[in-house]
């Protein structure tokens, strides 16, 4: 199966600056996307039609940041997940840590926008992750656990959805998790999904995110049930994000 390669440009790109990068990106797609490498880029909201147009008819997915969990209504500076299919979005991410702490995002509150995003069509993937305070108290696995089971809506693995393992410590900061640590925790969040899911929950791809670069990719994504990689900074450097995909 393919892996999937996905692009958090997080709040970075007026049009001018989203429109080059995905030319550049569309441009040196072809040798790596395909059968080993699936490519998506998640640019703000702003950018979202600039960047769908210039990646018509290219390899490369279109994906959002967020969604409101209501399909529409009174909610002031909202954008909600048909909206966003209505742009050409197949993806969306959703819980990133970024957004539980800086908006106090709860579970339920992923919950719902999963389910949302789902019956709009779009493909979630949903991030749980644990904190530096909570790894050095010994409470990743409980804490991830406890975020995989109550952040997931009853037909994720039925929709396809894609879950992001993402430690907060290791996100924009240069540190990684060893080897074992990632993949200690795929497994974890694998079994998590069986249980919930049955056979289906072999399915969904478990992507790893945290200080993604081209010199440790390849070695990331050659771990157990890595299944691709949620990309941050090197996603805004068209040649970095292009050479991790090709690692895949």
């Amino acid at each position: 199966m393919a892996k999937l390669i996905a692009g958090n440009w997080k709040m970075h790109g007026l049009s001018a600056e989203a429109a080059a990068l995905a030319s550049a990106l569309k441009e040196g797609a072809s040798p790596v996307a395909g059968v080993r490498a699936e490519l998506l880029v998640c640019p703000p909201f702003t950018a979202l039609a600039t960047v769908g147009a210039v990646l018509r008819d290219s390899p490369i997915a279109l994906g959002a940041q967020d969604c409101h969990p209501a399909p529409s209504g009174a909610h002031t500076g909202d954008v909600s997940a048909p909206m966003l299919k209505d742009l050409g979005a197949r993806f969306v991410i959703l819980g990133h840590s970024e957004r539980r702490t800086g908006h106090g995002e709860s579970d339920a509150l992923v919950r719902a926008k999963v389910a949302s995003a789902i019956a709009a069509g779009l493909i979630p993937i949903v991030c749980v992750g644990e904190s530096l305070a909570e790894r050095e108290a010994g409470r990743e696995e409980a804490v991830v656990s406890a975020q995989l089971a109550a952040s997931l809506s009853d037909d994720f693995a039925a929709a396809c959805g894609t879950v992001a393992y993402e430690p907060v410590w290791a996100i924009g900061t240069g540190r990684t998790p060893t080897a074992q640590q990632i993949a200690a925790m795929h497994a974890l969040i694998r079994a998590g999904l069986a249980a919930r899911f049955g056979a289906a929950g072999g399915d969904p791809l478990i992507l790893y995110g945290g200080s993604v670069k081209p010199d440790n990719a390849a070695s990331i994504l050659a771990l157990p049930e890595v299944g691709g990689a949620l990309v941050g900074g090197a996603s805004l450097v068209a040649a970095d994000f292009l050479a991790i995909a090709a690692a895949a």
